[in-house]
């Protein structure tokens, strides 16, 4: 399991280590280490030779220095000498990024994240999800799936994935949302996407995920809201529909970004059609966004992201 604890998105002074549990058995293991710290000279070098003291061979390596925030960022995924110890490796990376990194994370590149699924009653991101991952597509491990309808439990079942109906009402919501965290502490839970989740998380419960939780949802918020924003859209006249994906946070809809994708329409198409359309652009943008978490690509520089694709 990995273990993260990300820097909360309102501020730059970015904190805490975040780590992988999982023990590097096999040959040449390959590990992820991400970092972001105040920009100086010689960064680049000192991780690279740090790495080569390890031991280690660099496999792939991106860097972004932001001079509007005087941050750097670094990904790099390298491969360790057999049988190296993830205690030791950890407790080196530690010694090492202490004196300069505000934030640094290391996992073992061949542990899926755990991960959970919320959804109400339209299932077009959850089933991409569940196929794109039954088929090697995703390195998640989804370990349950979450609704508060009950509508899905038998596609949930074909893929002998556990389904929890939680019904969520304004008397029961706190409860509802206890049994949530208490089901993600079970599972030990490294993700939460919301797949089309159609009820607003507590403020509370943001923050218990802040950083882990990924929503989806049609970008034409704050223009086009409610349910059926695509036939709003489609009154208007849009000539572009899409789809947003960004973390969850407790400003609604507000959290960083990590993917986006659109579709171009024209006057011919129906509301049935655009809405077509912009479901196939929520199932794209959330796996991608999911992916891209799941490879520990994305770093949080402020309210915004940065990936090393």
């Amino acid at each position: 399991m990995a273990v993260d604890r990300f820097p909360s998105h309102t501020s730059c002074h970015i904190k805490g280590i975040a780590v992988s549990n999982v023990e590097a058995s096999q040959a040449n293991p390959s590990f992820i280490l991400t970092l972001a710290c105040l920009d100086r000279p010689g960064i680049v070098h000192a991780v690279s030779g740090f790495l080569l003291e390890c031991g280690a061979n660099i496999t792939e390596a991106g860097q972004f220095n932001d001079s509007s925030t005087n941050m750097f960022f670094m990904r790099v995924r390298f491969d360790a000498p057999a049988g190296t110890a993830l205690d030791h490796l950890l407790k080196k990376t530690e010694d090492f990024a202490r004196p300069f990194a505000k934030h640094w994370s290391l996992h073992a590149a061949a542990q899926p994240l755990r991960t959970l699924i919320m959804v109400s009653r339209i299932g077009h991101c959850l089933n991409d999800l569940l196929f794109s991952w039954r088929t090697g597509h995703l390195p998640i491990d989804i370990r349950a799936v979450v609704s508060n309808h009950r509508d899905f439990y038998q596609m949930v079942a074909a893929y002998n994935v556990p389904f929890h109906h939680i019904s969520v009402d304004p008397a029961s919501k706190s409860q509802a949302e206890r049994r949530l965290l208490d089901l993600m502490q079970e599972e030990k839970i490294d993700l939460l996407v919301l797949a089309r989740y159609m009820q607003v998380l507590s403020p509370s419960l943001c923050e218990a995920v802040e950083g882990r939780a990924i929503n989806i949802h049609h970008s034409f918020l704050p223009g086009f809201k409610g349910a059926r924003a695509y036939h709003q859209a489609h009154e208007r006249g849009v000539k572009l529909i899409g789809a947003t994906a960004h973390y969850v946070t407790t400003d609604l809809d507000e959290g960083p970004i990590i993917e986006q994708g659109v579709a171009r329409i024209n006057h011919t198409m129906s509301a049935e059609q655009i809405t077509a359309l912009g479901r196939d652009a929520e199932c794209s943008v959330l796996n991608r966004a999911v992916r891209l978490h799941a490879e520990h690509r994305i770093l949080l520089n402020c309210a915004k992201t940065v990936i090393f694709e």
